[in-house]
């Protein structure tokens, strides 16, 4: 189901917010452990839980790897400049970047930089294997900047709110 238009949307309740923060902090919970956690029935707790999925606030559940159990400790973020500002140049490298999995992360943002990605691998010499073979012919990319993280101090909190 299609979420709905914001501006037609009901508010969230108190139970609503609880319910997000705690599926945000362990997704992993049951159906009765987060009702019994929300003080409400497991059947309501269902029903508000679905319609949370089916408006769009919540938009999936999934495990956090830990990266360096799978040989992916080294994280970069790369400052991407393109040659172009024009609509088609950033689709063209919207959609090249969405194809490459080791991209974890692709922004659009404002100032010196077009885009910033976010890479995970393990270690430099595969960093500058994929930036010569790949990052490089990305469409349009006049500029690359890349910045190796040396200490992850905050990764994946969840949203206050």
């Amino acid at each position: 189901m299609k979420a709905e238009d914001p501006s037609t949307e009901q508010p969230l309740d108190r139970i609503d917010v609880k319910l997000l923060r705690l599926l945000q902090k362990d997704g992993r919970l049951t159906n009765a452990e987060l009702a019994a956690r929300a003080n409400i029935s497991p059947a309501t707790c269902h029903r508000r839980t679905q319609r949370l999925f089916e408006r769009a606030y919540v938009k999936g559940v999934r495990a956090l790897i830990d990266p360096h159990k799978v040989r992916r400790g080294a994280l970069v973020i790369v400052g991407v400049v393109l040659d172009r500002s024009t609509r088609e140049s950033f689709a063209a490298f919207e959609a090249a970047a969405k194809r490459l999995t080791f991209v974890l992360d692709c922004h659009l943002v404002a100032g010196d930089f077009d885009y910033f990605l976010k890479i995970r691998l393990r270690d430099m010499s595969e960093y500058n294997r994929l930036h010569g073979e790949h990052l490089l012919a990305l469409p349009g990319v006049r500029q690359t900047r890349t910045f190796f993280v040396i200490k992850e101090v905050v990764d994946g909190a969840p949203l206050d709110f």
